[in-house]
C-alpha cells in the first residue's frame, strides 16, 4: 500500500472520531479528579490505569468500588461486566481484523473503544481494502487514546483545584448520544436502542452493574425481532 493511501486512510479515521474525542477530554478530566481524590488507589496508579485498562467507565467503577471498601474481586468483576460490550465489538470486527497482518491483528484491539469500534464498523461497510481498514482504525483509535491520557493526567495533577461548578461530567452522556445517533439507521436499530436504554435505566439498581449487560442483550433481542421495511420486500 502506498504511503499516501495509508496516510489518507489514517486521517479519515482521525476525522471520523475527532468530534467524539473532544467529548473524551472532560470525561478523562473527571476520571483524573476521581483518581486524585481516591483513598484506596494512589493517584499515579489511577493515572496509569488509563494506559493499562484504557476503559473509562470501568476505571471509574473500579476506583469507586475500591474506595467504598468492596473486595478486589467484586471491583474487577464489575469492571469486566461493564466491558462485556467489547465482546460484541470484537465479533463485529473479527472478519475485518482477520485480514490484517499478525502484529496489527494483535496490537489494534488495545485501541478499541466505543467510538473507534462503532465508527469503524459503519465505515467498513464501504471501505473494503484491508490496508485502508487497518490504517483507518489506527487513526480512530489513537484519536481517542491521546486526549484521554492527556485529560486523565491533567485531572490527576489538578485534583481538587477543579471546581465542582464546572460540571465536567455533562459531556459523558453527550458523547455517547453523539455516538449512538449515526448508528441508528434502521427501525430495528431504533427499537433495539430504545429497549436497551429503558431496561438499563430500569435495572440500574442491580449489583455489579449487571443492568447494563441485561439491557444490552434484551435490546439486541428486541432489535432482532423487528423486521425492517427493506428486509420485508
Amino acid at each position: 500500500m502506498e504511503r499516501s493511501q495509508a496516510r489518507s486512510a489514517f486521517l479519515e479515521g482521525v476525522r471520523a472520531v475527532a468530534a467524539l474525542a473532544v467529548g473524551a477530554l472532560p470525561f478523562g478530566l473527571a476520571f483524573g479528579v476521581v483518581a486524585a481524590a481516591s483513598t484506596a488507589v494512589p493517584p499515579i496508579v489511577g493515572g496509569l490505569s488509563s494506559t493499562i485498562v484504557f476503559a473509562g467507565a470501568s476505571q471509574v467503577a473500579l476506583i469507586d468500588l475500591l474506595d467504598s471498601g468492596a473486595p478486589w474481586f467484586i471491583a474487577i468483576g464489575t469492571a469486566l461486566v461493564i466491558n462485556a460490550r467489547m465482546a460484541m465489538y470484537s465479533g463485529a470486527l473479527a472478519q475485518a481484523f482477520a485480514e490484517f497482518p499478525t502484529p496489527w491483528r494483535f496490537g489494534l484491539p488495545y485501541l478499541t473503544t466505543d467510538q473507534a469500534a462503532v465508527t469503524s464498523i459503519l465505515r467498513f461497510e464501504e471501505m473494503t481494502d484491508p490496508d485502508e481498514r487497518r490504517w483507518f482504525f489506527l487513526g480512530a483509535g489513537l484519536t481517542m487514546w491521546v486526549p484521554w491520557h492527556i485529560a486523565t493526567w491533567v485531572g490527576v495533577l489538578a485534583g481538587g483545584e477543579i471546581p465542582d461548578s464546572w460540571r465536567i461530567d455533562f459531556a459523558i452522556p453527550l458523547m455517547f448520544i453523539a455516538l449512538l445517533v449515526p448508528s441508528v439507521r434502521r427501525r430495528s436499530d431504533l427499537v433495539g436502542a430504545l429497549v436497551a436504554g429503558a431496561i438499563s435505566v430500569a435495572a440500574i439498581g442491580i449489583p455489579l452493574s449487571l443492568g447494563l449487560l441485561i439491557g444490552t442483550f434484551v435490546g439486541i433481542g428486541a432489535g432482532l425481532l423487528v423486521k425492517d421495511p427493506e428486509a420485508a420486500t
